[in-house]
């Protein structure tokens, strides 16, 4: 067992923070942190992803169009599917689960 304190809390950002957590042979699970008016650059990834909104409110941008979120949240992205954050509004925290683990950009 394992208690992941602090996890899912914003970290103060320029411009975007990631914290992981926990790297297990299977999954990797981390914080992801963007300021209000931040810009999230990141690019597809190799791993399935669930995103659980903590804190914040911002859009998830996909192929399929925009979606607003907000704390309570839960979001899955497919390996590959490329997506962002967008219209980050409020101070966004994201508990990030990744399978396989996270390898990086």
């Amino acid at each position: 067992m394992h208690k992941l304190s602090g996890a899912g809390q914003y970290a103060a950002a320029e411009p975007n923070h990631f914290a992981e957590h926990l790297r297990t042979e299977s999954l990797s699970v981390g914080t992801y942190s963007i300021p209000a008016g931040g810009v999230d650059d990141q690019a597809p990834h190799r791993e399935d992803e669930i995103y659980v909104v903590t804190s914040g409110r911002a859009s998830i941008v996909t192929p399929g169009g925009a979606e607003p979120v907000g704390p309570g949240d839960v979001l899955f992205v497919p390996a590959g599917e490329p997506h962002h954050f967008a219209e980050v509004t409020e101070d966004l925290a994201l508990l990030v689960f990744f399978a396989p683990p996270y390898s990086g950009r």
